[in-house]
């Protein structure tokens, strides 16, 4: 991925201060793992992106297109039911499926999760490659 997107380029990781994850005691061993593996995987933090950032979010099943609106919108496009063309949503962050979520975080290896204004909670499959296009 293009780190000027804001992501964490493979074999770093981010600063607690920029939102990276560090171990914390009161969650257990395979939270704490999967927090700092997303941070090694990488991922963009869309709090730090400006409006207007285009990105390509690659998944196991589709190819999205999101434009940064700030706040947390996104138009968003490319799943042929719940985006065929672009449709602003609300980004609440990743997940790797269950009920933990990494907010206003994309991160490859877990599923992005956007609240749609006619299908609600909208999960998909799992990323596969981040970039920043335009």
């Amino acid at each position: 991925m293009d780190t000027s997107a804001g992501g964490v380029e493979d074999g770093q990781s981010a600063s607690p201060e920029a939102g990276g994850a560090a171990a914390h005691r009161n969650l257990s061993a395979e939270i704490n793992r999967s927090l700092i593996g997303s941070e090694i995987e990488g991922g963009v933090y869309l709090s730090e992106l400006a409006a207007g950032v285009q990105l390509e979010v690659e998944t196991q099943h589709n190819l999205y297109h999101l434009v940064t609106a700030g706040e947390g919108k996104a138009l968003i496009s490319g799943h042929p039911t719940y985006c065929p063309v672009p449709v602003e949503v609300r980004i609440q962050g990743s997940s790797w499926g269950g009920s933990l979520l990494k907010p206003s975080f994309i991160g490859r290896g877990m599923r992005l999760e956007f609240r749609h204004p006619a299908h609600n909670l909208v999960t998909t499959s799992t990323i596969r490659e981040i970039r920043q296009r335009g």
